[in-house]
Parts: structure tokens; C-alpha cells; sequence
């Protein structure tokens, strides 16, 4: 597949007030991700992402849970760049198993309170936001504080804005290839 947006292939090939950024996240991760250089393009996108994705992971949900809700909102939307993305952190980094990645892309978990969240984040996506009291009466019997549920939210929004980018660039899948199921 062609990208249809620009991939700066390394960091120097990036604009330079976007080099810092890059930098850092190849200091964290160890390589700088295609996400990361298509969104170099766009100081101000890239800021964006990297200060809501800080922010949100200073929050309460434990990085599995992230990982799981970045994994049933990539599926729900049909991002191969991100499910391939986040099965690869999920199995790697927060040693989740194959079971527990295949349940995560259809908003299921062998953990409870973590399914309870991944069917809130699938719902969300579906509805747009439009989710019903009963939904959000689910989340929050499940364990989960209002401070929690606006924070499922708001991860639901920024694997959303990467799942439309990586979609809408067609960025090229720098991880083992996961391909969504087909709906």
C-alpha cells in the first residue's frame, strides 16, 4: 500500500521544530514509530497528541487497560495501524496474552472491570459519544469513578484522532501486522 501522506523517513528529514519531539520519543521507545513521523508534519497535531497521550497516561487507568482500550477502539474503527500498534505493546511491553488481545478487539477482557470499560469505549465509538444512561450506569458499576469514565473517554478520543490519521495517511505498519475483522 501507498501512504497518501508524507512519511519523513527519519528524524532530520522531519521539520525541525518537530526534531525535539521525535527525539524524545525515540529516547522512550527506542525507535521513533511511522505515527509519530507522519504527525512530525504538523508541529501543532503532534504536540497535541503527545500532551493529551502525557497527560492521560498520569491518569488512574493502568497502562493494560489503556492498551486494551486503544486495541477495541482500533478494531471498532477499522485501524489496522493501531491494532497492529497496540496488540504488539499489549503482548510485549504489558504481557497480556493472545487470548486476552483477541478478546480486547471485540471489547472483551477476562478481567471484569476491564471488559465493563472496553464495551463503554466501543460504545462510545459506535454512538459518536451518543451513549445511553444505561451504558454509563454499566461502566460505573463495574468499579469505575466519574474521574475514570471521563478518562475512558478521553483515551476513546485519542486512539480515535490516530486511528483517523493512520487511516486517512495510510501510514505504513512499522509492527507485526494485525488486520481488523472485516464487518
Amino acid at each position: 500500500m501507498t501512504t497518501r501522506l508524507e512519511t519523513p523517513p527519519t528524524i532530520a528529514a522531519a521539520p525541525e521544530v518537530t526534531r525535539p519531539a521525535l527525539e524524545a520519543v525515540q529516547k522512550q521507545l527506542g525507535s521513533v514509530p511511522n505515527l509519530h513521523r507522519v504527525l512530525a508534519s504538523s508541529p501543532a497535531t503532534l504536540d497535541a497528541y503527545l500532551a493529551l497521550g502525557a497527560a492521560l497516561n498520569k491518569g488512574a487507568l493502568d497502562p493494560k487497560t489503556r492498551d486494551r482500550l486503544a486495541i477495541t477502539v482500533a478494531e471498532v474503527n477499522g485501524c489496522d495501524y493501531c491494532l497492529s500498534a497496540h496488540t504488539f505493546l499489549g503482548k510485549n511491553l504489558r504481557k497480556l496474552d493472545d487470548a486476552e488481545l483477541n478478546a480486547n478487539r471485540d471489547a472483551s477482557s477476562s478481567d471484569p472491570k476491564a471488559q465493563a470499560a472496553l464495551r463503554f469505549a466501543a460504545q462510545v465509538v459506535k454512538a459518536r459519544g451518543h451513549v445511553t444512561d444505561a451504558d454509563v450506569v454499566a461502566v460505573k458499576a463495574a468499579g469505575f469513578t466519574q474521574a475514570q469514565v471521563l478518562e475512558i473517554v478521553a483515551h476513546t478520543a485519542l486512539n480515535t484522532l490516530t486511528n483517523y490519521v493512520n487511516t486517512v495517511a495510510q501510514t505504513e505498519i512499522d509492527f507485526p501486522v494485525v488486520t481488523h475483522h472485516a464487518r
